[in-house]
């Protein structure tokens, strides 16, 4: 055991996790390996075994993250099921005519998919295999067409039922279910606002977002059109319904709601004929990969914490954060620049586990909303999935495309660019405008702050 400051021990810590990510290590062994290091010589091997079980243990009870596992089922379900295919088809159809009318369908499309799914993987993938082929073959800019979908993918991780929402809230002493009703707004403003970047740009630069010929589009009546529509609609408003429409309505809580929604996908897949036994053996095993992804890195970034704070470095960067100047905003500002940098290195899981307790006091002590400042904190990890070397998105979709499309990372990095851009500036609406986030959980539930 060593005698260390907090100050030593807060640059051991977070150099250390900086350092090892940047060997390419899985992001769960290297900030397990760092809190058991640094807490053996801080705290000697009694102290640190009891700071890691206990944190293991605590986290492992924690009921409301039952609810990853089940959304990840029905997301998993719907993904490898093809019920949604025939939405984007409808879709297609609808509006293909219009000037980047496929790339306003894939955002549309996949803001109905963020709704269903919570899984960003599984958006992206679905996106890609759908809607990319389409977009390149008929002319559209590889860079818009990349950017799209990675955007129109990454909606799932905000707007419910998003799995970073059912792991944020209990870090931070948040209500799952307020922390839903907060995230539609932000996430329909951000699909709104991706649209219309969409639309201008494609009215003044029509060669990178064609219009479909008449000929392209199916031939069908503008009623048939709308009742192929209303009809490829009904899945995804059933399942919306089985799951926020059981939370809002005050049936069931978060976790309970998740199971009303993996029942109900396989239900629909049954009842569109896409059900078998190798689907739920699929799901079953992406279920298991996914949660224990989840659960290993939680375990070790919760213990990680469990050290961090033990040695005092809360206190360390906490008197570091307020001594910025421009007062609390100032302090907000550094608070989400440290966010941004983070989610160009680690994963989200990873970076939810560690600024949560450690942010989530100093953003209380300055007068911040709770479920404000921790919504700001989910939209501002949307960048996190977008922004190279630790982006998601990207490399799903560089994973799944198809080579013979030729789409490149340097397509796909060009293409996100103006979506991040976006995000920016929906934080800066939220920011001047907190009831966007506010509103409706104070509406349904009434203020609980």
């Amino acid at each position: 055991m060593i005698e260390l400051s907090a100050k030593v021990v807060t640059f051991l810590m977070l150099g250390g996790v900086f350092g090892f990510v940047l060997t390419g290590f899985p992001i769960a062994f290297v900030i397990g390996s760092v809190a058991f290091i640094v807490g053996i010589l801080t705290f000697g091997p009694d102290i640190t075994y009891h700071i890691l079980y206990s944190r293991f243990f605590g986290l492992s009870l924690n009921y409301p993250y039952l609810a990853v596992p089940l959304f990840t089922f029905m997301g998993v379900i719907l993904q490898h099921s093809g019920i949604t295919k025939d939405l984007y088809e409808s879709l297609y159809e609808s509006l293909g005519g219009l000037r980047g009318g496929l790339a306003i369908v894939t955002v549309i499309f996949g803001t109905i998919l963020a709704a269903c799914l919570g899984v960003i993987a599984a958006s992206v993938t679905i996106l890609t295999l759908i809607a990319l082929s389409p977009m390149v073959t008929r002319g559209y800019d590889k860079s818009l067409a990349s950017g799209t979908i990675v955007a129109a993918g990454t909606l799932g991780i905000l707007i419910p039922p998003s799995i970073m929402l059912v792991v944020y809230g209990p870090q931070a002493g948040l209500s799952v279910g307020q922390m839903f009703m907060g995230a539609i707004f932000p996430g329909l403003i951000l699909s709104g606002l991706y649209i219309s970047y969409i639309g201008i740009r494609c009215y003044f630069n029509p060669k990178i977002g064609p219009a479909l010929s008449p000929e392209q589009i199916a031939s069908s009546t503008s009623t048939e059109k709308l009742i192929r529509l209303l009809k490829s609609l009904v899945p995804p408003v059933l399942l919306i319904l089985a799951v926020l429409g059981t939370i809002f309505s005050g049936i069931a809580p978060p976790t309970e709601a998740a199971a009303m929604g993996s029942l109900a996908s396989i239900f629909l897949a049954i009842a569109y004929r896409k059900f078998s036994w190798n689907l739920i053996k699929v799901a079953s095993l992406e279920t298991l990969k996914v949660s224990s992804f989840v659960v290993i890195i939680a375990a070790l970034c919760y213990a990680f914490v469990g050290v961090f704070m033990s040695a005092g470095c809360g206190d360390v960067v906490s008197d570091l954060i307020l001594s910025v100047p421009g007062g609390k905003w100032g302090a907000f500002s550094t608070i989400m620049l440290i966010v941004f940098l983070l989610g160009m290195f680690i994963e989200w899981i990873g970076i939810v586990f560690i600024i949560v307790p450690i942010f989530s006091p100093i953003l209380a002590n300055l007068g911040f909303n709770p479920l404000w400042a921790g919504m700001m904190v989910c939209i501002n990890l949307q960048m996190a999935f977008q922004t190279p070397p630790m982006a998601m998105s990207i490399f799903v979709l560089k994973g799944t495309a198809s080579p013979k499309l030729g789409i490149t990372m340097t397509h796909i990095i060009k293409g996100v660019i103006p979506f991040i851009a976006i995000i920016m500036l929906t934080l800066v609406l939220c920011s001047i405008f907190p009831g966007i986030i506010t509103w409706l959980p104070e509406k349904l539930i009434g203020s609980t702050w």
